[in-house]
């Protein structure tokens, strides 16, 4: 429930205690969840207010951390309150195949063969392309500066802490391929012990280093700050920072990319108004005025052909970063996060528990 929900309520109680007239709770005609961040001022500026402006509909944003508990209790206990999420694909494949999510029909959506491939669900329509990559501060190295994937595990060439994402995926992936696995056969080394062997291992060369954060702003702090001389990031994240003079560099190669999709959780009380909205959000015309806010690229093709020429550059999708970038693999996320989390969730144990005996002398 957001603050000013739960004003309202305190409101209209302390009325009702006194014997004076109810006052009226705030008019919604739908809730819009996402990460937060510049992707939600953008998602604002782009998407929510033109649709309140062309349909006289209101809309209320929420912002939470990604992961399906939250929408598993929202819909186990018959009492949900957001309308369309901005979902992980791995979450929205958890989620759709818990039955917590609402299935859209495509025939919903104008041109559905403009859509990237994989940016239609059975629960989810597809956005953007956004990307992991890694950055560094241009101010922490002199004339040489790390270029690739490797550099970010190379200690003696780039000394230095490390942010990184706290969650296996992107870490594991990043790991073999500074190890020397080709992008295109990390799956498949990675679903095997020997593979996830290989891939602790590599990073446990960085161990000492690492800084984990686990929302979207912290990697520009730490670049900003010094704290990190290099840090993986989502790309979106880092654009204000950049325009903002911050000295951040990015280093495009093994850029880790993916669909971000819009979903309903099953059982949404304003399912008419969620489906309009998710249709008009991945129109042409919308995408295109997103693409303008934040450097995500349009997952349909004819917006991506008229992305602004300064910002194309920046795009994951963008050919001159996509030379060695690797789409994550989210059914298969989906289907091993859980074998996987429990070591993943020991080695950072393991690394801060290091971090605390190191700061006591």
């Amino acid at each position: 429930m957001t603050f000013k929900r739960i004003a309202a309520c305190a409101a209209a109680a302390t009325s009702l205690w006194l014997g004076t007239a109810p006052v009226a709770l705030s008019h919604t005609d739908l809730i819009v969840t996402n990460f937060g961040g510049t992707a939600a001022r953008a998602q604002m500026l782009a998407l929510i207010m033109p649709w309140e402006a062309e349909t006289g509909k209101t809309v209320e944003m929420e912002e939470y951390g990604g992961g399906i508990d939250e929408i598993r209790r929202q819909v186990m206990s018959a009492n949900v309150k957001w309308d369309v999420i901005d979902f992980d694909p791995p979450d929205l494949i958890r989620a759709c195949e818990e039955g917590l999510f609402e299935k859209i029909n495509p025939n919903l959506i104008e041109n559905v063969e403009d859509f990237i491939p994989g940016a239609i669900h059975e629960c989810g329509i597809g956005n953007v392309v956004w990307a992991t990559v890694y950055a560094y501060n241009a101010e922490t190295f002199d004339e040489t500066t790390p270029t690739s994937i490797g550099d970010f595990f190379d200690l003696d060439a780039f000394p230095g802490k490390r942010g990184l994402w706290k969650t296996p995926r992107v870490a594991l992936e990043w790991a073999l391929m500074a190890d020397g696995v080709a992008a295109e056969d990390i799956y498949t080394v990675l679903a095997t012990p020997e593979g996830q062997d290989r891939a602790f291992a590599k990073l446990e060369t960085i161990k000492s280093q690492i800084v984990w954060w686990s929302n979207g702003s912290q990697p520009a702090a730490l670049l900003e700050s010094g704290e990190v001389a290099m840090s993986a990031a989502w790309n979106g994240r880092l654009y204000q920072p950049m325009q903002d003079g911050v000295p951040i560099e990015i280093v495009w190669d093994g850029q880790l990319w993916e669909i971000d999709f819009f979903g309903i959780p099953k059982g949404s009380r304003r399912l008419e108004a969620a489906l309009e909205f998710i249709k008009y959000a991945t129109s042409e015309e919308r995408m295109t005025e997103w693409s303008k806010l934040i450097p995500y690229g349009p997952s349909r093709a004819s917006a991506a052909a008229q992305v602004d020429k300064n910002i194309a550059p920046l795009l994951p999708t963008s050919e001159a970063n996509t030379q060695n970038a690797l789409r994550i693999n989210s059914q298969w996320w989906a289907e091993n996060i859980n074998a996987i989390q429990p070591r993943f969730n020991a080695f950072i144990e393991e690394n801060e528990a290091a971090e605390e005996r190191g700061s006591r002398f």
